[in-house]
């Protein structure tokens, strides 16, 4: 199970909508990316680490289930980064993949208790 943290970042105020509990922890944040606070995440199945969630990717990575709490710089190799488990969040402060909608991100993300507002 991934370590629960919580780091606050300039960017809080924009990404929270609301008080529903939030609730944090670390993940692997897979090689060749760089990410903005508030990118939509979903886990590789193979590797456990998580990527920009784009709806056609076929290696489970496509079914969203972390927002991204920080901004992260995974160019050189995987990195650790803190995402949202549970919480309240504004649509406009959302990164979404190819293929994927406010809509399809709000239904993905309900049943983890990541509620998307906006």
């Amino acid at each position: 199970m991934p370590s629960t943290t919580q780091t606050a970042h300039p960017q809080m105020g924009l990404l929270i909508a609301g008080d529903f509990p939030r609730r944090f922890a670390t993940v692997t944040i897979a090689a060749g990316q760089v990410l903005a606070a508030g990118s939509v995440l979903g886990e590789v199945t193979a590797s456990k680490e998580f990527k920009l969630s784009e709806a056609a990717a076929g290696d489970g990575s496509e079914k969203p289930s972390v927002v991204l709490w920080e901004a992260v710089d995974a160019t050189e190799g995987a990195v650790p980064a803190e995402t949202m488990l549970t919480g309240d969040l504004r649509a406009s402060a959302l990164t979404l993949g190819d293929g994927h909608t406010v809509a399809s991100v709000r239904k993905a993300l309900r049943p983890f208790s990541l509620f998307v507002h906006g």
